[in-house]
């Protein structure tokens, strides 16, 4: 587990087998996203990609021995955590997506692809910190949704040049904004009026995963809940920066993320 990334410090106060297998599901989700992402020729080798995957999760369900790294990093985990198959499938499916859309026309269409490509994580993750309640799923459903309209907020320029626009029509529509507006990088008025409409909504399902989170299950969602909060730090710094995603990427340095890991951690114990 790389330190770039958002989620290493939640990562690391987690007991050592959890924090093996959270490291384990990560790379085999990574793994199919960049095999998808990076897939020389387009879309043909996105298929075959989507493909190959599908049958290494088959391999890891089946017993038989996986052919990559992260299938066989992901396999010693499967039983002794019970995870579920369907989300490793949903996550798939959302990868998919991918080849298939470059845009989308309703938040509706979009929501479907957040839930496959995030929450479906998040529905894996609570089976490995040994929650067991129905709130505990809706929490990973919200926040999954939460974690990826933030993602697709930070990434609009990477996502633009790779010919892909997240943010539904119908918002950019009700803007005023074009996704020429977008590609041209600059925060028009439109471009505001749509990315704070957009962080609004972010916002809401940050708000709904706190609103279900259990009570109970508050010791076993320490890692998330620093997840949630770097996220959200990083929300506020785009509000902050007047919506300027375009000139530099915005981050949440790894000095501020340690501190948040450590509030966090104190206020859960």
């Amino acid at each position: 587990m790389a330190r770039k990334t958002s989620f290493y410090y939640s990562f690391l106060v987690l007991p050592r087998e959890q924090r093996l297998a959270i490291v384990a599901v990560w790379d085999f989700c990574r793994a199919v996203d960049d095999a998808v992402d990076d897939a020389a020729g387009g879309v043909p080798n996105g298929r075959a990609a989507v493909r190959f995957w599908r049958e290494e999760l088959a391999r890891c369900y089946s017993g038989d021995v996986p052919r990559t790294p992260q299938g066989r990093g992901l396999q010693p985990n499967v039983q002794p955590f019970d995870l579920p198959r369907r989300a490793f499938d949903d996550v798939i499916d959302g990868v998919a997506m991918d080849l298939d859309k470059t845009h989308y026309e309703t938040f509706d269409d979009l929501l479907q692809y957040c839930h496959r490509v995030a929450s479906a994580v998040g529905m894996i993750c609570v089976e490995i910190f040994g929650c067991r309640s129905p709130q505990a799923r809706e929490y990973a459903l919200n926040l999954g949704v939460a974690l990826q309209l933030t993602n697709i907020l930070r990434d609009i320029p990477e996502d633009f040049r790779r010919g892909r626009v997240y943010l539904p029509q119908e918002d950019l529509s009700a803007a005023g904004c074009t996704v020429a507006d977008l590609g041209n990088g600059w925060v028009t008025p439109p471009v505001r009026r749509v990315l704070e409409f957009e962080c609004r909504r972010a916002r809401e399902f940050y708000d709904r995963a706190v609103a279900v989170r259990p009570e109970a299950d508050r010791s076993k969602l320490v890692a998330a809940e620093i997840m949630r909060s770097v996220y959200f730090e990083t929300l506020r710094r785009i509000e902050r920066r007047g919506y300027d995603v375009f000139s530099r990427r915005v981050r949440v340095p790894r000095p501020k993320q340690a501190l948040i890991a450590v509030r966090q951690w104190l206020w859960q114990a």
